[in-house]
């Protein structure tokens, strides 16, 4: 907004002028604001983005002689802020040695995301190989299937994984050594976070919830007040699945997650896709509380639905697919992918809570 005032006692008419002769060659425009026999001052709001404007009085008598201009006054307006869309992508429940033509399926929908969009990022909800998560496991069933795209996957333990004592397939496997590492540090922590723009992501680990994982988590979420936040894990804290059902070790995350205002939490565990409404920590609708997605699809046989829990909107078993997610800086849409063309999908948006 530009503001002119000035002090004419004639109290003859006055014209107000943007972008004068003087500025010839500067590649403006010149327009005149009548502003008006007795008017003093002059105000513009709709000036445009990424601009310099220029702006000066002079003072008009009945005659029609205009006075020479006044000390030009010059506003340069900033421009709008570049927005980037991030691009996540990803399921739980992968790779299996009984049978691996799911993961092979799915990881084909990883392809397609990421010749979409080269900076696509690979997120994994747990039990990324099947049964035991060995080092031998990895390399004959995950690797040549999501492990295509190693290199841009975050991934989160679950407990298949832990089959295998310390979960050490899982570490050795997305961190061989610190140059050739899927943890943002370079190191093996079995939790950790990272930011794409204005979201802040949390991989948290499900299979060892003891108080420094909490404590590392409500510190991490006390230093990004401001970001739009998604966590994602293995074990889902509430399902309509009859797989293992609802699990009740994971409400400490969620308690610290919606204290912070989080927007979205990812799970697996249950083979099969549900979507929920919003919900605080104790599953109760609200509209300022999380999205719970539970996504464990990307391979491994489905599992049907039995009783339905509250605030459960989108429910579909017998498919296999993946959850895209676009980040925006506000908001986020997001998109269930089936590996088949014959299912149905969901998909929808929503802004943060922040």
């Amino acid at each position: 907004m530009m503001n002119l005032t000035w002090d004419d006692p004639r109290k003859t008419e006055n014209v107000t002028e943007s972008g004068t002769d003087r500025c010839s060659g500067m590649n403006c425009s010149s327009t005149r604001y009548q502003s008006g026999i007795t008017e003093t001052t002059f105000s513009k709001t709709e000036l445009a983005p990424d601009s310099r404007s220029r702006f000066a009085v002079s003072a008009l008598d009945t005659a029609v002689n205009q006075s020479f201009l006044s000390a030009i006054d010059e506003l340069t307006t900033p421009a709008v802020p570049a927005t980037q869309t991030y691009t996540l992508i990803g399921a739980g429940d992968i790779a299996s040695a009984a049978n691996n033509s799911g993961a092979e399926s799915t990881a084909k929908l990883l392809d397609a995301a990421v010749a979409a969009d080269s900076n696509t990022i690979v997120f994994t909800a747990g039990d990324n190989v099947h049964p035991c998560g060995s080092a031998s496991e990895y390399s004959t069933y995950y690797d040549p299937t999501w492990g295509r795209h190693k290199a841009r996957t975050r991934p989160s333990p679950g407990n298949h994984d832990y089959e295998t004592s310390g979960a050490l397939g899982y570490f050795n496997y997305f961190c061989p050594n610190s140059a050739n590492c899927s943890f943002p540090s370079g190191t093996k922590p079995p939790y950790y976070s990272y930011d794409l723009g204005n979201w802040h992501l949390i991989s948290l680990n499900s299979e060892q919830i003891n108080s420094s994982q909490l404590t590392w988590l409500q510190d991490d979420l006390a230093v990004h007040s401001d970001s739009c936040i998604l966590a994602y894990w293995h074990r889902p804290r509430f399902t309509s699945g009859t797989g293992a059902g609802s699990q009740l070790d994971v409400q400490p995350f969620w308690d610290v997650l919606y204290a912070a205002k989080a927007d979205v939490v990812v799970n697996g565990h249950e083979h099969s896709y549900e979507r929920f409404a919003k919900m605080s920590a104790s599953g109760s609708a609200d509209p300022n509380g999380i999205r719970q997605f539970v996504v464990g699809t990307a391979g491994i046989v489905n599992v049907g639905f039995g009783s339905i829990m509250p605030n459960s909107e989108v429910r579909l078993a017998n498919i296999q697919g993946v959850i895209k997610f676009s980040l925006h800086n506000e908001g986020y849409d997001w998109t269930f992918v089936p590996s088949t063309s014959t299912n149905l999908g969901d998909s929808g948006s929503d802004i943060c809570n922040k």
